[in-house]
């Protein structure tokens, strides 16, 4: 599988740029759109927690204050590529069942497809996020650089996911909705909207240890201490440990899967 996404590289990049001027065909604003929902969303939030819920500051476990937009965009837009991929990538088999349906076209790489187009908002994200924080006094740190670590492990762990969930999606359709649930309870369980570091001396120690093994929570942590913290991914060793072994187990199962339901794709599509 990984020998075919590497001999398939430029179609990947070809069908990931034009996957992602599609999204927006039609409309007056175009590409534009996928870049002002966000932003309204960060926006929301922001005025709900701290202007209406009264959040100010949040502290991180290294200390650091920072106003509560900062704490939360750090925080929210990894999960916005996340949830982007996750949504889209589990229907990519239904959305090119016409390239499905070709013998010689190698279907096996429509999900990275759908990772790879979706890194374009993910990356304007993160510049308009580093400016968020120039603007409020945070300077850049060399710290900021392992995003490019963090990225790449998203990557990994949402193609992973897709492979597997697109999978099924084909023989389970409801499996696009049952994503999209896990999802909405998933920005909730995953520190975003709430502190970690702030509750961890009021909750027990099995709560604590059930949290940290939602795989996004490794990443979501990652970028404020890339942002914030100033901390490096080597500083917490037992947590990047977990995470890769739950990532890789996680893309073999999805390839396999992928690999073994993928002769019956055009039947049934």
């Amino acid at each position: 599988m990984i020998k075919d996404i590497i001999s398939n590289r430029k179609l990947i990049g070809k069908l990931a740029k034009n996957d992602f001027k599609q999204k927006f065909a039609g409309s007056t604003l175009g590409v534009i759109w996928a870049f002002v929902q966000p932003i309204v969303t960060i926006l929301v939030y922001w005025v709900v927690f701290e202007k209406a819920l009264n959040q100010g500051t949040q502290s991180t476990k290294a200390g650091i204050e920072a106003p509560f937009v900062l704490w939360l965009s750090a925080g929210i837009v990894p999960w916005f590529y996340f949830s982007e991929v996750l949504s889209a990538g589990t229907v990519v088999l239904h959305e090119y069942n016409y390239l499905v349906k070709k013998v010689v076209f190698p279907i096996n790489v429509l999900p990275v497809v759908k990772s790879i187009s979706s890194i374009f908002v993910h990356l304007f994200f993160v510049l308009f996020t580093l400016l968020i924080y120039f603007l409020h006094g945070f300077g850049l740190t060399a710290f900021f650089f392992q995003i490019i670590y963090y990225a790449l492990a998203m990557i990994i762990l949402s193609t992973g996911i897709i492979y597997l969930t697109s999978a099924l999606c084909v023989y389970f359709k409801d499996m696009a909705q049952l994503v999209n649930i896990v999802l909405q309870v998933g920005i909730w369980a995953t520190p975003i909207m709430w502190n970690f570091d702030a509750m961890i001396d009021k909750i027990p120690n099995w709560m604590e240890i059930l949290l940290q093994l939602n795989p996004m929570y490794y990443i979501t942590s990652g970028y404020r201490d890339s942002f914030i913290s100033g901390m490096g991914f080597w500083d917490k060793p037992y947590l990047t440990l977990y995470f890769w072994c739950f990532t890789l187990v996680t893309f073999l199962l999805g390839t396999h899967v992928f690999k073994k339901l993928q002769p019956g794709f055009a039947d049934v599509l």
